[in-house]
């Protein structure tokens, strides 16, 4: 988990402010601006939304410069006290009401600095994220860039072997390059793609929310600045004082389960219930300009909670399924109980095998 990520990483002195008072809006005043927000969330053509740890605590993850964050703890030479692992850990409501509001339509992008693996294994779209500082449960191959999610924990951290060699076939054969983690160490570039994009969605954005961080890692925490060059809004949710606080629009503090679960229930949006891992690998819905991502689950991992879907009259359930596609490592989405509707809006992984039931 989180101590251990900590841990793992190379010494290092600026770890910014640690252990800043929370605050909280008394019910009133949270009630209204949540109101604000949900009246500038329909207003909105492009929202894109920057989360950090302060999602997670309510999974048992601990937080990093929280009041019992890793590094606060670190600074008064205490350990934070933990029982939960990555791989035990379930997404939040935020997480799952982001599930929502993409498969909505609402929110068009995330950009996360979080490396627990708790967006992916929500069912949100690995091609609708940015995973700035990587991923536990992602080994990418340092030959061809291919990734592959995993349902355990990588067992390295800083782009290190993990032991394993890239499968991925090519017209030459085998690629066989070697696999590594994604986790990044301080001072460690950002990973490519993923900041670009992030970059690009944010500057295309007219709307920012930024969720349980308090933006002080760069050039991360200034990612949503972005959006203020296309005249675009900035929204900060987080309990402690934030790097950004005086250039935001709309300032709440509150939990972030409690705006995300209000904001939902205005939009008349179900939150869909966890059900276990998943790997989403494609959005339903299309971006202009948009590259595939070179990306492949394992084939266990189970896209298999029920959403409800309100495209048009009547709402629909999917259950999907990765499967392998025989001599080939390019997983297959598998849609059963899916209504034609949605398949004609959605896009998949690869070429879907379609069980009508």
């Amino acid at each position: 988990m989180s101590v251990n990520y900590a841990s793992g990483l190379s010494p290092y002195d600026n770890k910014g402010k640690c252990g800043l008072p929370e605050t909280f809006d008394d019910p009133q005043t949270l009630e209204e601006k949540i109101k604000s927000l949900t009246s500038m969330v329909k207003q909105s053509k492009h929202i894109v939304v920057h989360t950090g740890a302060g999602i997670s605590t309510s999974a048992g993850i601990p937080d990093f410069r929280g009041p019992k964050g890793v590094w606060t703890l670190e600074e008064k030479g205490e350990t934070p006290q933990h029982e939960i692992t990555f791989e035990s850990a379930q997404p939040t409501i935020t997480h799952m009401a982001l599930v929502a509001l993409e498969r909505q339509g609402i929110i068009h992008y995330v950009v996360s600095q979080n490396i627990d693996g708790l967006h992916l294994r929500s069912g949100f779209p690995r091609n609708r994220l940015s995973e700035l500082h990587g991923n536990m449960f992602v080994e990418e191959c340092n030959k061809c860039g291919h990734q592959y999610i995993r349902e355990k924990c990588v067992p390295t951290m800083a782009k290190n072997l993990t032991g394993g060699s890239c499968v991925l076939n090519k017209s030459r054969g085998t690629c066989r390059g070697k696999l590594i983690d994604t986790i990044l160490d301080w001072e460690d570039a950002l990973p490519e793609h993923d900041l670009d994009t992030a970059n690009q969605q944010a500057r295309k954005s007219d709307l920012s929310i930024c969720l349980g961080t308090s933006l002080q890692i760069v050039p991360s925490g200034n990612i949503p600045l972005l959006t203020k060059k296309n005249r675009g809004q900035v929204v900060i949710v987080n309990l402690q004082p934030t790097k950004h606080d005086k250039k935001a629009d709309l300032r709440i503090s509150a939990y972030v389960d409690i705006v995300l679960k209000a904001l939902c229930e205005n939009l008349g949006i179900s939150i869909p219930t966890y059900n276990g891992p998943t790997a989403c690998l494609q959005s339903l819905h299309t971006l202009k300009s948009e590259k595939r991502l070179p990306v492949s689950a394992d084939p266990n991992l189970v896209d298999n909670f029920k959403l409800k879907h309100d495209l048009e009259k009547d709402s629909v359930i999917s259950e999907s399924k990765i499967i392998k596609k025989e001599n080939s490592h390019e997983p297959e989405m598998k849609k059963l109980k899916t209504d034609s509707s949605l398949l004609q809006s959605g896009k998949m992984a690869s070429k879907p095998e379609i069980k009508q039931e």
